[in-house]
């Protein structure tokens, strides 16, 4: 069972990976060049949506929920992720504006990254029959670095999930150093600097914390606790 508390813990872990601090920085505007063919782009929030991704539907809903900045905002709607909007100051400066000044963007973001990332990973957690709070953070973190758990990862790997009469330590113990693998020796540079995520993970299987009640959880360096 996923109790508030481990969903709330397991959140802040990802924050961390993604933003650096426990809370999230919903205001962190980032560029990388981690586009459609190596193109820069945006990155933001507390998550860290992309322009070319989903950002227009975090700012969509933005507008829709009538935040302070939102008739701002309205001019990009038709914009973003249509044409790159890197070098767009008033653009980026909204973007942290909103974050900083207006709760309505914080509570937005909130329920953007639940409905999009953690929904979603939840409910690949729950079909394939996981039930520890490991195997979610693990789950989840992938859904918001990837998008998903890649089916290309899961082929290199023999172990069955829980669903399909396999065992869940070893799936996810699998899947962990398959992924970290993949990330440590990728030939994108940015990839090869997040494998900080998968060495947790893997800090965390050897302490046998399958329930993610030894604390603190020791993410890139920064110890998170649920406050």
């Amino acid at each position: 069972m996923i109790t508030e508390e481990a969903k709330k813990l397991i959140e802040r872990v990802v924050n961390v990976f993604e933003t650096g601090t426990p809370q999230g920085r919903y205001d962190k505007v980032t560029i990388y060049p981690d586009g459609k063919d190596k193109s820069l782009q945006i990155t933001y929030g507390r998550s860290q949506t992309t322009e070319q991704g989903n950002l227009v539907k975090l700012i969509r809903q933005y507008v829709d929920n009538e935040g302070v900045f939102a008739e701002s905002f309205a001019p990009y709607l038709a914009l973003i992720g249509k044409k790159s909007l890197v070098k767009d100051e008033k653009f980026k400066s909204l973007l942290r504006r909103a974050a900083r000044e207006d709760e309505n963007m914080r509570r937005t973001q909130d329920t953007f990254f639940d409905l999009l990332y953690y929904q979603p990973a939840f409910q690949f957690f729950d079909t394939n029959r996981f039930t520890h709070p490991l195997g979610l953070l693990v789950i989840y973190d992938s859904y918001i670095h990837s998008g998903r758990v890649p089916d290309f990862l899961r082929k290199r790997f023999g172990e069955y999930p829980p669903s399909k009469g396999g065992d869940e330590k070893k799936w996810m113990s699998s899947y962990v150093d398959i992924r970290h693998q993949w990330l440590k020796y990728h030939s994108d540079p940015l990839l090869q600097k997040t494998v900080y995520r998968t060495q947790c993970f893997k800090d965390q299987i050897a302490a046998e914390n399958w329930d993610l009640d030894k604390r603190p959880i020791v993410a890139n360096g920064v110890a998170v606790e649920v406050t």
